[in-house]
């Protein structure tokens, strides 16, 4: 410091020695003093350089050395300021250097104050280490002791494990209790729609199809039908020729082949009918669209027949391979259920989904538990035509075990999407609500946020499969009591459908109008969900 302080007082002399000339004189020695001064100027201001290099150096130095124990960090500052504030007097007019002699002081001082916090952290891991290392107290202790010291110690999974908080603890409970039951709901209400468009297709298309030949045989005028009527005569063309080529399949012979099949055969045979089931309700569903928008022009356009014959010999073809898997001698149902829902789980879970592809995904869980449903009828069709001895009990065994594993699957398939890509409970009660609103013929914002569902190929497999027990059950008498017996059993069969038509549709506008204004009162914060 002394040091410092001798070299700042010798250039403070140096500079102040050379006082500025005065206007007073005469030109010439003006001109001599001019002279002169530029030259001392120019000694004075190498010898300021020099000096200013020497003391840059010093403060440099003396910034990367470690401050002493007595010297505290404001001592250290306090000199570096002062020697900042000394050259700014001493070189005006040589900004950069003054700028760098600045600069180099405090950047010297921030690098000293880095280093201090550097080697104080370093010095706390330092030791940490080195009391962890030297603690070799395990070497000495008995394996009962150790063991016993973890058993005090507490938990010793923490090691391996974080502890959670509020978010996690809630994302736990959304996942295990109150994203199944919604879920669940919302299936099971999808299932009804689903099954009330079945019904409708069986009960009230034939009874307009009906009123509307009979308004034409009675008036006896011919007029342009509206796009209702023609909708319906479309698709009951399209379902009369779905039985009639179904009529033609032998069921006991695709049941034989299936059956004869091993049970890797059997999943691969399944899941393939499965993909081409969804691809054909996805491309029928389209197809329909695009004609019921342009009724007016179908009765020019022949409908689009063939994929819907396509896809009811998929259904048909699925069905009997659910019951060859019933009812094979070596268990094949439990493999099949397993090994096919747990390659779904694996094929849905561990993707990336937006809300709009879980909203489909739900709805698609909706028809497949519908075609499930016609599956069963069909295994029921099957017993009764040719099961001997007891069955009934196997079969409602071997039904529950199927739907049991389907709804287990859509629930886990179901929490963990919405686990892995942060999707709220909240949201299959919207989904929810977007469903009621489609039962109550409102009008929604998206056209993909609408249960998209064509029965036509289920309602030919069913007629399918349901004639052959309508005709063993035929008495035999001659011609005109058959068709007295077969015009009962139909009107039977359809005051029955048509019951149970109006009472689904009935519960389900009920529910859908309930469900819609709990949600608007949830919005209005009157209701907690």
């Amino acid at each position: 410091m002394k040091h410092r302080s001798a070299v700042f007082t010798e250039t403070e002399e140096s500079l102040q020695s050379h006082p500025a000339p005065s206007n007073s004189l005469p030109h010439r020695k003006k001109k001599r003093k001019r002279k002169a001064a530029a030259a001392s100027s120019e000694a004075s201001y190498a010898n300021g350089r020099d000096n200013l290099n020497t003391l840059i150096h010093d403060a440099t130095v003396s910034c990367e050395e470690k401050p002493k124990p007595e010297q505290s960090t404001t001592t250290v500052a306090a000199d570096a300021f002062r020697f900042v504030e000394l050259r700014q007097r001493s070189v005006n007019g040589q900004d950069s250097f003054a700028d760098s002699a600045v600069t180099a002081v405090r950047d010297g001082y921030e690098e000293q104050v880095r280093s201090v916090g550097v080697a104080m952290s370093e010095t706390t891991e330092s030791v940490e280490l080195k009391r962890v290392l030297e603690n070799d107290s395990i070497s000495e202790k008995s394996p009962v002791t150790c063991f016993l010291e973890r058993v005090h110690d507490g938990n010793s999974i923490w090691s391996t494990t974080t502890i959670g908080n509020e978010k996690e603890r809630e994302r736990v409970y959304d996942t295990i209790f109150r994203l199944p039951w919604r879920c669940e709901l919302l299936i099971d209400v999808g299932f009804f729609v689903c099954f009330n468009s079945f019904l409708s297709l069986l009960t009230i298309m034939p009874t307009r199809i009906v009123m509307s030949i009979w308004r034409l045989l009675k008036t006896r005028e011919f007029r342009r039908p509206s796009t209702i009527e023609l909708s319906d005569f479309g698709c009951f063309l399209i379902m009369a020729c779905g039985v009639i080529v179904l009529q033609q399949i032998d069921i006991s012979l695709i049941y034989h082949i299936i059956r004869g099949q091993a049970t890797i055969k059997l999943y691969v045979i399944y899941n393939v009918l499965e993909i081409f089931d969804k691809l054909c309700q996805n491309f029928i569903g389209d197809v329909l669209k695009m004609l019921f928008h342009s009724a007016e022009e179908l009765a020019r356009c022949p409908p689009d027949t063939e994929i819907v014959l396509v896809h009811s010999f998929i259904l048909l073809v699925q069905a009997i391979a659910l019951s060859a898997c019933i009812v094979a001698h070596y268990n094949a149902l439990p493999a099949l259920l397993v090994s096919n829902n747990f390659a779904e789980i694996k094929s849905y879970v561990f993707k990336g989904y937006s809300m709009d592809n879980v909203h489909s995904m739900v709805y698609s869980d909706s028809i497949e538990r519908f075609h499930i449903s016609a599956f069963i009828l069909f295994v029921l069709a099957q017993n009764i035509l040719e099961a001997e001895g007891p069955w009934f009990e196997s079969f409602i065994i071997n039904m529950l075990l199927v739907y049991l594993c389907e709804m287990a699957i859509d629930v886990i398939k179901h929490s963990f999407i919405a686990k892995f890509n942060n999707i709220a409970p909240i949201a299959y009660s919207e989904f929810l609500e977007v469903l009621c609103k489609q039962t109550l013929h409102m009008q929604t914002e998206d056209a993909k946020k609408k249960l998209t569902f064509v029965p036509l190929a289920p309602a030919c497999v069913v007629i399918r499969i349901l004639a052959p027990v309508y005709a063993a059950n035929l008495p035999y008498n001659p011609l005109p009591w058959r068709l007295f017996w077969i015009l009962l059993f139909s009107a039977m069969t359809y005051i029955m459908l048509t019951s149970l038509k109006v009472l689904i549709g009935m519960l389900l506008q009920k529910h859908a109008r309930w469900y819609v204004n709990r949600c608007q009162r949830r919005k209005h914060h009157l209701h907690v969900d």
